[in-house]
């Protein structure tokens, strides 16, 4: 009798969540976007809709719920939403009829793909590069992809569009098979986004728009500079300079103690950054597992659905990274952290303004942003290291304590030169005896079933852990993780014929796990950091980042 009570409860929970979402999201959304974006342009052209929309994420009409959020209205959304509101009071409504008279689910995905394995993965990824490529992107009303103004290389799978740090890592392999022009066209679109919406969204889709990813743009214009000269930094100053004070956005009315969205200003006070989404609803790609889960956790924290949305900002969704118990989905509270790897990246992206500023020969400026860079160094060691374990973690700046959880985020210190000798030579002990397994280096150390921990790898942690090893002179390791990953990938694309999103680096016949969707192949991100391994010299050089 419990159980069918708490079935009741449970489902009923479900479709109060679903109804508040109806009445809430407009409010909530079109409040808090950058430059007062409204919740049209946030959630287009679903948002004409969001009963309907409703109605077929919660019927498990689609195993996947980003295959609807993906399909093309065949009629706009104004006679869409009229249709179904005169169609469905009716008793022989069929919303699968429905949906099938009035939407286009996206077409074969490059899964599809097979290249012949005796032709080596090398060729495998040559040949891989025009299956992932995409011709411009217009703008549509009846789709949710934002349009891009150049063709670009999307991860493969169910990610049919461009995503923000995946490009980077893809980027790697692209220069490493000298197609430059893809790059010079992808670094543009993300300057094109910037310039359209003040930040590159997660990915080129209008759902998408309240959130971002891990700021690689600035390593990107890097790459680009350092194959076509320092006239591309001084080409993309501007947005450089915008996607800073996107991150920084709120930073100068911030009081100790206070935080405004991605901005944190400690008590003592510091100031650092978070991931962020400026939504509190459930996401509309993932719509149907975000207010299952919610319902089920009967959980009080008003912000559940927003530390969902940060994890998917950060790129580790999900990982006990983000976790209270460092066990269990249930208790996410990814705002509450500084990540050690975000304040990396943007101190990297403080370093690169200083940079561009010294080419346009503005001062003041390059100065400003040299010694923003040298107070985040200083900080972010402070914080983050533990002396104790010889660790670099995330730190709870709610609860003022460091989070336990071990992760190759870790590492960015060490690929961003943050680190001292002796915390490197540390960490490096932690990367041989912890994280290096048969097949590469493991994510985290504990096994949550969530596809950002044990026993997953991923390309790009594996290129940030060799590379952030060989700033530091540890060779002979950086190469080993090396030498495994690529073993792996190659192994598994002689059984599959394909390139995977991750990986299972303690058994190596198995394949990665966790996460809502089957793993993926493609893979975008995989193709780059593979290519940029095997083509490096055998005598260990450090490659250009």
């Amino acid at each position: 009798m419990n159980r069918v009570y708490n079935h009741l409860l449970t489902s009923c929970l479900v479709i109060f969540s679903s109804l508040f979402y109806c009445i809430a999201i407009q409010a909530d959304e079109s409040k808090s976007l950058p430059r007062a974006q409204s919740i049209k342009t946030l959630n287009a052209p679903f948002n004409e809709f969001p009963e309907l929309t409703q109605a077929i994420q919660m019927s498990h009409m689609f195993e996947d719920s980003k295959t609807f959020v993906d399909s093309q209205l065949l009629k706009s959304p104004e006679a869409i939403s009229a249709a179904y509101a005169a169609a469905v009071t009716k008793k022989d409504f069929s919303l699968k009829k429905f949906v099938q008279q009035h939407f286009k689910a996206p077409g074969a995905n490059d899964s599809n793909f097979h290249s012949d394995v005796k032709h080596g993965v090398e060729n495998h990824i040559n040949t891989l590069w025009d299956v992932l490529l995409r011709s411009p992107a217009d703008a549509d009303a009846n789709n949710s992809l934002l349009a891009l103004p150049n063709p670009y290389i999307v991860p493969g799978g169910r990610f049919r569009e461009i995503y923000y740090w995946d490009s980077y890592f893809t980027m790697l392999g692209l220069r490493q098979a000298q197609r430059i022009d893809i790059i010079e066209n992808m670094v543009a679109n993300f300057a094109f986004l910037i310039n359209t919406y003040g930040f590159i969204p997660n990915g080129n889709r209008s759902y998408y728009l309240s959130r971002s990813q891990p700021p690689f743009f600035s390593l990107m214009v890097e790459l680009l500079a350092a194959e076509k000269g320092n006239a591309v930094l001084l080409q993309y100053l501007p947005q450089l300079q915008k996607e800073y004070d996107f991150w920084m956005d709120g930073e100068k009315t911030l009081k100790p103690g206070d935080a405004h969205r991605r901005v944190v200003r400690l008590k003592s006070g510091e100031i650092l950054n978070r991931y962020w989404d400026d939504s509190n609803q459930p996401r509309l790609e993932s719509y149907r597992e975000d207010v299952e889960l919610v319902a089920a956790l009967k959980s009080e924290d008003k912000d559940t659905y927003r530390h969902i949305r940060a994890a998917a900002e950060s790129g580790w969704d999900f990982s006990s990274r983000w976790f209270k118990d460092g066990k269990n989905l249930s208790t996410v509270h990814t705002t509450d952290i500084i990540p050690v790897d975000l304040n990396a990246l943007l101190y990297h992206l403080e370093s690169t303004l200083a940079l561009a500023y010294i080419k346009a020969e503005n001062v003041q400026q390059a100065k400003y942003y040299q010694n923003r860079a040298q107070q985040r160094q200083n900080d972010l060691i402070q914080l983050t290291w533990n002396k104790k374990s010889g660790f670099f973690y995330d730190y709870d700046f709610v609860n003022q304590q460091l989070c336990e959880i071990k992760s190759l985020a870790a590492m960015y210190p060490l690929f961003f030169k943050l680190a001292s000798d002796t915390q490197a030579k540390k960490m490096a002990k932690h990367i041989k005896q912890d994280f290096l397994k048969p097949g590469g280096v493991v994510t985290t150390l504990g096994n949550t079933g969530q596809q950002w921990d044990s026993p997953n790898g991923w390309a790009p942690l594996q290129w940030i852990t060799v590379q952030g090893l060989r700033n530091y002179q540890h060779t002979e390791l950086a190469s080993t993780i090396k030498q495994r990953w690529i073993k792996l990938n190659s192994d598994v694309f002689q059984r599959t014929g394909k390139l995977l999103e991750k990986y299972n680096v303690l058994d190596m016949k198995l394949e990665g796990g966790g996460g809502e969707y089957p793993v993926q192949d493609g893979f975008g991100w995989t193709n780059g950091v593979l290519l940029q391994f095997l083509k490096e010299d055998t005598t260990n050089k450090t490659p250009k980042k």
